[in-house]
């Protein structure tokens, strides 16, 4: 009976180290080369940068941005909206895309400086979306396949920290929390030298070291699958 156990855990084992190979292999193959990020000025300590969209049309991609995506699917689709559930405050910037591909994330990264050492701040609204309804704020980016990404998931649950690495994520930290749809939430990521703190409407969540990424890289805002969320209050100050 023992050699019987012996060998069905042995064999176990062997189908989960086939299936995790499966895995690694097929989010391999869904992972395309990035373009180069075109150079933008190192900001010194002080430097702060605020993008609100009031300023920007409707309908169209906000400037000082462009549109980038980790994984394979169609393009991403950013555009600024009028917010008719805050006629005070007009202008956001959403992702709309309805795409249901599991492995994409779009991005938009803002062009106007390289931060190493920073605090960014952003408010998120999780408007819909069958398979993920996520935000989240990517810094340090090195491309669209390199950056870290702190993100919430309002149909998982959680709030996550990963490093994505030649477009595939690897998790560094994370919690368990109600991040509720429909309502605005603020993610805030402070990152000095190899630590990074990640809060959630005011309170730390997760606390991280890695030296992934050392260099200072430029920020941009994430999103998930066909999650469709609404971003307003972007905000990054050099540490």
């Amino acid at each position: 009976m023992r050699k019987i156990l012996g060998i069905l855990a042995a064999l176990i084992a062997v189908l989960g180290v086939i299936w995790l190979v499966l895995q690694r292999k097929d989010e391999s193959q869904r992972v395309t080369a990035a373009p180069p990020e075109n150079p933008a000025p190192l900001q010194q300590a002080g430097s702060t940068f605020t993008y609100n969209f009031d300023g920007d049309g409707v309908g169209l991609l906000p400037k000082k941005f462009h549109s980038a995506r980790t994984g394979q699917g169609p393009s991403s689709q950013w555009v600024v909206l009028a917010d008719s559930t805050a006629p005070s405050k007009p202008n956001v910037v959403a992702q709309t895309s309805v795409d249901t591909t599991d492995y994409r994330f779009p991005l938009l990264i803002a062009d106007e400086g390289s931060f190493r050492d920073l605090e960014v701040t952003v408010r998120f609204k999780a408007v819909s979306g069958d398979m993920d309804q996520a935000g989240g704020l990517a810094f340090r980016l090195k491309d669209a396949n390199n950056y870290y990404i702190a993100r919430a998931n309002a149909r998982e649950g959680n709030y996550r920290f990963f490093k994505v690495v030649a477009g595939r994520r690897r998790p560094l930290g994370g919690a368990n929390l109600e991040v509720t749809s429909q309502e605005w939430h603020e993610l805030r990521v402070e990152c000095v030298g190899n630590r990074i703190i990640c809060y959630y409407d005011g309170m730390k969540k997760i606390e991280a070291a890695d030296d992934t990424f050392q260099e200072a890289g430029k920020v941009a805002l994430w999103t998930k699958a066909d999650s469709v969320t609404y971003f307003d209050d972007f905000r990054v100050i050099a540490k």
